[in-house]
């Protein structure tokens, strides 16, 4: 049973870290730059990545290391051999990443999805967007940053 905690644990640890990495990216990078454009084509770029970003591979990472999370939790407590510090860091990916996805940051891509970027009001909707993705993002970032350093920590210790 060790074993199979300390696999589950590197990988999860394995997974935050490079999901935090995405996220830095995204945060220090990708985001900047995007909002530096005018609000037709920041809109048209954004929505082009939140597109192709929904691949197999980004699939695999992102549910893969909310899976090994949740496993890491379930066996843990199942076993009675709970570790607050791989428990602390598997909640933190589960709460300030997939819960912060899947209430905040998914419905703004879809809302900007469904925005036309040619439009009107699409300086209204760029800023809108920007104002409310970003500082998610960056919960994300932190959260996944932490869980990484949680994980990590317990299994050196």
């Amino acid at each position: 049973m060790e074993t199979l905690n300390t696999t589950l644990v590197s990988l999860a640890a394995l997974g935050t870290a490079l999901n935090g990495g995405l996220f830095f990216i995204f945060s220090n990078t990708v985001m900047n730059s995007l909002f530096g454009m005018p609000a037709p084509q920041g809109i048209a770029a954004m929505q082009r990545i939140n597109r192709d970003i929904l691949n197999p591979t980004f699939f695999i990472l992102f549910m893969g290391t909310a899976l090994l999370s949740l496993a890491v939790v379930s066996l843990q407590l199942a076993t009675g051999s709970a570790s607050a510090l791989s428990l602390a860091g598997s909640i933190a990916y589960l709460v300030g990443v997939m819960a912060v996805t899947v209430t905040v940051n998914v419905p703004l891509n879809d809302a900007l999805e469904a925005a036309p970027a040619d439009s009107a009001q699409a300086a209204q909707v760029w800023n809108r967007f920007q104002n409310r993705w970003q500082p998610f993002n960056h919960v994300r970032t932190v959260a996944c940053l932490a869980a990484a350093v949680l994980l990590g920590l317990d299994l050196m210790l």
